[in-house]
């Protein structure tokens, strides 16, 4: 069982972090080293970051033409930058988080969602209107396109294992996470109208995480909670935190070297939860 804890420095309260602005919808979340990435809607060309162990707001990272709608954040420690999704610009934007902080853009498929780095440091895109992977270089050169097959629609995010297959969560009610090949083909789906675990149907699941054994972590948005499925077993449950009253748990980053889980909060709290210690 994959579990969290809080740590206890800092204190309990300060394991959660409200971004400014009353109101304001945490879209998307990341980290890279202590440094955590908040994009939130009603900020627009910028991204918030803090520092994930203080929690303390540290600057505003400027991104011109992004839009409001950023569904996805990714950072590369390799090539030090930053990927934001513009979901209505269909355009993904890529900052540089040293020197002068220059941003690149490019075009993608259509509604851009979820982003993730891959071990070849490439960055995935997941295109939920048009029901599609695309695999991009640093600079936006496009690798590989996967059709999704057998009924895989609105992809909201895709992570690549371990095996070279995508773990892909479909954004619906009841909601779907499947295993897919590079030829899009679906290797095995957890959840859905067949769902008979304990844990019962998936509704909206947005982002993902894995960990280094290539179990997923999903966030069940409309179920208030986030599910672990054991790849090896396939079987499903909640996970342990210690923060029982999450709301809307759209975004969500597992980063696996600090043992840190952050998890963003779509309505009512407009929260980043920090869990740390998370076995991984």
């Amino acid at each position: 069982m994959i579990s969290a804890a809080v740590s206890s420095t800092p204190p309990p309260p300060q394991t959660r972090v409200k971004p400014s602005g009353e109101g304001c919808v945490v879209t998307a979340v990341t980290s890279l080293g202590d440094d955590m990435f908040v994009a939130c809607r009603l900020n627009g060309e910028y991204v918030e970051v803090y520092h994930a162990v203080t929690l303390t707001f540290l600057r505003r990272l400027a991104v011109p033409e992004l839009g409001m709608w950023v569904y996805g954040l990714a950072a590369c420690p390799r090539n030090n930058c930053l990927y934001a999704s513009d979901y209505d610009d269909n355009s993904v934007h890529r900052v540089k988080l040293t020197g002068s902080n220059a941003v690149q853009k490019w075009s993608v498929a259509g509604r851009p969602a979820g982003l993730s780095v891959n071990k070849k440091h490439n960055l995935i895109v997941a295109c939920y209107e048009s029901d599609r992977l695309q695999e991009y270089t640093t600079h936006g050169s496009l690798v590989r396109e996967i059709c999704l097959q057998a009924g895989v629609t609105l992809p909201w995010h895709a992570i690549q294992l371990s095996t070279g297959n995508y773990v892909v969560s479909q954004c619906t009610s009841p909601g779907v996470v499947s295993i897919v090949r590079k030829d899009g083909q679906v290797v095995c789906n957890y959840g859905g109208q067949s769902q008979t675990s304990e844990v019962g149907e998936m509704r909206y699941p947005a982002s993902l995480g894995v960990t280094k054994n290539d179990d997923i972590l999903v966030a069940d948005e409309d179920n208030n909670r986030i599910l672990s499925i054991n790849s090896s077993r396939g079987s499903i449950q909640r996970l342990a935190l210690s923060v029982e009253d999450i709301h809307s748990p759209r975004g969500l980053c597992l980063d696996k070297s600090q043992g840190r889980l952050y998890v963003g909060e779509w309505s009512r709290y407009y929260r980043v939860l920090v869990f740390e210690d998370v076995c991984v």
